[in-house]
């Protein structure tokens, strides 16, 4: 998933959306795109092997979110607004999806900070 939430924030960079760096040129980010999302359906057979039902379904809302955000990557969407609640959805889903996962594994302790965009320090230089 890490992949392809690169891949796709790259493209949107190129797309010229913010809060996205390093942009990649569409054509080839979509056939890398394209590779990340084959690789992701494969490794997902071990999500569901290990996985209880609510961990997998966190899992699904997450891939639902990545795949929201590639519309956009994409070019098949194309608004700010809704390129910025994209990106904001899919951080929530993977966190969600962190802490199921953890309490699957028997990890204890809290979950690793979110990720959510745009960073503060992307916030504060924006603010001035």
């Amino acid at each position: 998933m890490k992949h392809q939430i690169n891949i796709a924030q790259r493209l949107g960079a190129a797309r010229g959306f913010q809060h996205a760096v390093d942009p990649l040129d569409p054509e080839q980010g979509l056939t890398q795109l394209a590779e990340a999302e084959a690789r992701r359906a494969a490794e997902w057979e071990s999500v569901l092997l290990v996985g209880d039902a609510e961990t997998i379904g966190a899992a699904r809302k997450w891939h639902e979110a990545v795949w929201n955000v590639e519309l956009y990557a994409r070019g098949l969407k194309d608004d700010l607004a809704g390129w910025e609640r994209a990106v904001r959805q899919m951080s929530r889903a993977r966190d969600d999806f962190y802490a199921l996962a953890r309490r699957d594994l028997g990890i204890s302790g809290p979950p690793p900070p979110s990720g959510n965009w745009p960073r503060v320090w992307q916030q504060q230089d924006e603010t001035g």
